[in-house]
């Protein structure tokens, strides 16, 4: 590998307390803090190679070439590398995703992140976690969850100086595992960052950034204590809260199907009946369901047998953002077909 390309790994996260709403949306300067896990089985694969003799930047996803807006946000992310760096020249991205994009499973969350170390690594660069962190909110905000490892919380911060994310636990400290009801493989017709900008308009919003430090303070130490109960109450409440904001915006959002809501329904039921299971969903319909690891097998058969289920995605906490000095391989032995 020459010293103009490099490749890496990077997980995407689902988020316990959500990111929703910019106080500065073009620096993904948040509203409020958020708390996520990385998902281990799930990731994308990036390889970024800068060439002088490209034209221009080219960006493909699973063997796509990708135009108009995908490559126009990939291109100024590059271009802010190239800054940062000094280089001058135009770079190749091959990016892989093992799972759907644009469904509400984060892969803007894995694949900035993944795009944030092969590139800034392939430009000569050789950034700490906090600023790799800083670099990927720079082109998702939810992508600086995805550069620590395990369970990460995002500082919000005021300004692109302290706004970054860290991880308040490793991957190893909790043996729960996310099962993702995949009831859509679409991408949405709205995405995130069009969301982000429509939450203010939502009368909602402000109370829900109020409250947000209480539910973060729940959420981490929840985890911190490996308390379940308490980690499913704040979980449910934070994810029906950004639901509410979407529903009141001013356009209204609503990304959920009816298997959704019978999915979230379901969970609910089990978790009467003594499981140690919750739901959140980020903005799609697929419901990622978490839930103990003894009690994953039992939990996935049960969402099986639910109606418009497609897929079942399962994860345990992942790590880092990671480079890679080999091809990537596809892998799809954690995937469960319905």
């Amino acid at each position: 590998m020459d010293n103009l390309t490099a490749s890496s790994v990077a997980h995407p996260n689902i988020a316990f307390i959500k990111y929703w709403g910019d106080i500065d949306p073009s620096l993904h300067i948040p509203a409020n803090g958020s708390i996520s896990m990385n998902l281990q089985e799930l990731y994308t694969r990036t390889q970024v190679s800068f060439d002088p003799d490209l034209e221009g930047d080219q960006f493909s996803l699973n063997g796509r070439l990708v135009e108009d807006v995908g490559l126009t946000r990939v291109s100024d992310f590059l271009e802010h590398v190239r800054q940062m760096s000094g280089i001058v020249i135009f770079a190749a991205v091959e990016s892989y995703n093992n799972f759907p994009v644009g469904t509400g499973i984060a892969s803007s969350a894995s694949g900035f992140a993944a795009l944030s170390l092969a590139a800034s690594h392939a430009a000569g660069l050789d950034l700490d976690e906090r600023a790799l962190s800083r670099l990927a909110r720079s082109g998702s905000g939810s992508a600086c969850r995805s550069i620590p490892p395990g369970f990460v919380e995002w500082q919000a911060g005021c300004s692109d100086v302290d706004s970054y994310a860290y991880s308040i636990a490793p991957a190893g400290h909790w043996d729960i595992v996310d099962c993702i009801a995949v009831v859509s493989q679409e991408e949405k017709l709205v995405s995130s960052s069009t969301g982000h900008l429509l939450a203010g308009t939502s009368s909602l919003q402000a109370a829900r950034v109020d409250d947000a430090p209480k539910r973060l303070m729940r959420c981490r130490e929840a985890i911190l204590k490996r308390d379940f109960d308490a980690l499913a109450e704040v979980v449910e409440l934070d994810s029906n809260l950004m639901h509410a904001i979407m529903l009141s915006s001013t356009p209204p959002l609503m990304y959920w199907e009816p298997a959704t809501q019978a999915i979230v329904q379901a969970v609910q039921s089990w978790r009467k009946s003594g499981l140690p299971v919750c739901y959140t969903i980020d903005a799609g319909p697929n419901v990622h369901v978490i839930c103990s690891a003894d009690s994953s097998q039992d939990i996935a058969d049960k969402i099986g047998l639910l109606p418009g289920v497609q897929k079942i995605y399962i994860s345990n906490p992942g790590g880092p953002a990671r480079l890679e000095n080999s091809r990537f391989q596809h892998n799809s032995s954690h995937l469960k077909s319905i």
